[in-house]
């Protein structure tokens, strides 16, 4: 009795086969995750520290002032010391420190200290002055405080604090660099790999099997989704675990964002498609795909908001698929939403894969 041909045992072949392809390539490793954790560690590791400013020290300076001491325990103020007036010129030029800071002690009166502050600038330094004015004036309103003790025309109450999560740099890095691997991994694996197979005649002796068309996509889709998913694990794990990455929901969050970057990898293969259908030889290929990937790296709010953009560019952004995905991660990992909270993301990421699939059918090529 003949054995019956299994659509569905061919395609688990055909994928883990892929997928094996896929771990024994050294760029495709490369590019889907040693590239994204090499950025992933690069901020982590920045994380969010504060605003730090560079102020050259006068030569003239009384370091044992009472004012220069309280400005050495600032946080936010480095201080240079070991270099000359001159040296200390020459960088404020260039706009390599903010300021030099000259302080001379007065004679103290009644045992309360006393300082002279003089503070040179230039054009190069604008976009710092202000914090090191604020923070400088800050330091000189404490002195007063403590030494000079007046009365005040109004009571503070004591602050009243809100329950609320802190929103860090790793929370909105993260997903925008999850999604951009996504997109990235997607279009270009998905092109190169069914262009080749097309070139070097693999797909026609696919056709020589029983084995039909459809679970042939399905099959190397289903390799490309393991990788992909488990490459997001990787990620988020090390954005959790050593970074303070927020799922806000714990391992519902978890989850949600498993199913969204499933959703993501569907929707962009079917950018590949187009692309490995529209080349008409390997060398168009990285063309055709970095006119999709570019613009949504620098426009979708992966690593800048959408928001800081001029109105007019905002529409553009707010078209592309990427912008909607990196806003689901957000919403979800950070704001607590659910899947079904987010209608109009999912829907636009949807509606852009009916069109990209609808192209990709009118232009894929099998030989």
């Amino acid at each position: 009795m003949a054995v019956k041909y299994s659509q569905w045992t061919a395609l688990l072949a055909m994928a883990k086969a892929s997928l094996k392809a896929i771990l024994r390539s050294p760029s495709a490793v490369v590019f889907s995750l040693g590239f994204p954790l090499v950025i992933l560690l690069c901020f982590g590791f920045i994380g969010d520290s504060t605003v730090s400013v560079k102020v050259g020290v006068d030569s003239a300076t009384d370091t044992h002032s009472y004012l220069y001491q309280q400005l050495l325990k600032e946080k936010s103020l480095k201080l240079v010391t070991d270099k000359t007036n001159a040296e200390l010129q020459s960088e404020l030029k260039k706009g390599h420190i903010t300021a030099i800071l000259k302080i001379k002690e007065l004679p103290a009166v009644d045992n309360i200290p006393s300082n002279a502050v003089q503070v040179y600038t230039s054009t190069a330094a604008v976009e710092k002055i202000g914090v090191f004015n604020a923070i400088l004036n800050g330091v000189i309103r404490n002195a007063d405080a403590k030494y000079y003790s007046h009365a005040s025309v109004a009571k503070l109450e004591p602050l009243i604090t809100l329950p609320g999560r802190r929103y860090t740099t790793i929370d909105f890095i993260l997903p925008g660099l999850l999604s951009f691997s996504l997109l990235s991994a997607a279009v270009f694996s998905t092109a190169f790999l069914f262009y080749g197979l097309r070139q070097t005649l693999v797909l026609k002796r696919f056709f020589a099997t029983p084995i039909r068309r459809l679970h042939i996509v399905l099959g190397e889709s289903l390799a490309r989704l393991v990788f992909q998913i488990s490459g997001a694990i990787l990620i988020i794990a090390i954005g959790y675990f050593f970074f303070g990455f927020t799922l806000v929901n714990g391992w519902s969050t978890f989850f949600e964002m498993l199913i969204l970057t499933a959703l993501g990898v569907v929707v962009f293969m079917g950018f590949g498609f187009v692309v490995s259908g529209l080349a008409n030889s390997e060398s168009t290929i990285p063309l055709f795909a970095n006119i999709i990937t570019l613009p949504q790296f620098l426009l979708a709010g992966t690593f800048v908001s959408v928001d800081v953009f001029p109105t007019w560019l905002q529409y553009i952004c707010r078209i592309m698929p990427l912008t909607y995905l990196n806003d689901a991660f957000r919403k979800v990992a950070f704001e607590g939403l659910h899947l079904w909270n987010l209608g109009l993301e999912l829907g636009v990421i949807a509606l852009w894969g009916v069109v990209i699939y609808a192209v990709a059918v009118r232009v894929f090529r099998w030989e």
